[in-house]
């Protein structure tokens, strides 16, 4: 059997150097586009595959980036980690992705043992408890670490934040229940105190203050169980509309008010795939989660790759999908 081809080998078939081809399986911006190409040509004809173990062990990066996920099981961060996966391998990266479904100690846990794979960088949407010594382990690396969607680590010189802009999508979805004519609208779901609840919630309380209406706010994990759970005291309070932290909170809701028989109007926040695929379609603030996982992972590649650290990311835009569920003519 003949041996595997080497780096000596691809960089005399291409007539380049060793280094060159190195530039090129790194990506490196310094390679013109016609050396990459007949370098990656040369790769092709001798069958040449890279040790990535072999490079980590000279000190070159693992081409591996760690993808860290909250809750897995929701769809719209499903959607998320599949588009910045799908991005990230276009550059050329293998990702291991993990599911921390909301818990702190499997966080710090995950994340301790992509440190020790020697991943070349973090994209990170957290789960919420006790996490310093988790944050403090990633700065130690000096790897660049990028928060998304939810921001624990209020340390942006080492973990810079990008997210959406959750606050106005939270008025967009209040003044559009008001405009419809409801008269007893309800916050429900997301847990009190947090970043993100705090957020969804702020364009609702400022709605209902300036309609001069009372707000009715229930806290809760957002899940469709807790949707389904508090079908009964919304009733009974009253509630004509409800305005739900994430669609699956509006999901279980408006299953629960299905089975009642009874006529509530409900809108959601993320905009899953569901909501036009359920009856009446529900509204919901669209966040296009499909852009904005691949353009998290161009910034954390621009920051490895180029070094280029990201400062103040803007929050990327959302806007309001008006569907049935909340029209008063369909409500």
């Amino acid at each position: 059997m003949s041996k595997k081809p080497t780096i000596k080998d691809v960089a005399a078939h291409a007539g380049v150097s060793k280094s060159t081809v190195s530039l090129v399986l790194q990506n490196s911006p310094l390679v013109k586009t016609q050396t990459r190409e007949a370098v990656q040509a040369s790769m092709l004809a001798l069958n040449y595959v890279r040790n990535r173990a072999a490079a980590s062990l000279r000190g070159g990066s693992t081409g591996l980036v760690g993808l860290v996920i909250n809750d897995l099981r929701n769809p719209f961060f499903t959607e998320f980690a599949t588009s910045a996966q799908e991005a990230l391998a276009e550059a050329g990266f293998a990702t291991v992705i993990a599911n921390t479904d909301e818990n702190a100690q499997t966080q710090h846990r995950v994340i301790a043992s992509m440190l020790e794979h020697e991943v070349s960088a973090l994209l990170v949407s957290p789960a919420y408890g006790i996490t310093k010594d988790t944050f403090d382990a990633m700065a130690r690396a000096g790897l660049p670490v990028l928060q998304v969607l939810r921001q624990v680590d209020p340390r942006a010189k080492h973990f810079p934040f990008f997210s959406m802009d959750y606050a106005h999508g939270s008025t967009l979805v209040a003044q559009h229940l008001v405009d419809e004519g409801y008269q007893k609208i309800a916050f429900v779901g997301g847990i009190a105190r947090r970043q993100i609840t705090e957020e969804r919630l702020s364009g609702y309380l400022s709605t209902m203050d300036t309609a001069g209406r009372e707000p009715t706010v229930l806290f809760g994990r957002a899940t469709r169980d807790l949707g389904w759970q508090l079908a009964d005291e919304l009733i009974d309070a009253g509630v004509d509309a409800a305005m739900c932290f994430n669609d699956l909170v509006a999901l279980g809701l408006s299953a629960a008010l299905a089975q009642r028989g009874h006529r509530m109007a409900v809108t959601g926040f993320d905009d899953i795939e569901e909501c036009v695929q359920v009856y009446p379609q529900l509204t919901s603030v669209h966040c296009d989660v499909k852009r904005f996982g691949r353009r998290a992972a161009d910034i954390l590649l621009a920051w490895h790759q180029g070094g280029e650290k990201p400062r103040d990311l803007p929050r990327q835009p959302v806007h309001l999908e008006v569907r049935a569920s909340s029209q008063r003519s369909s409500a």
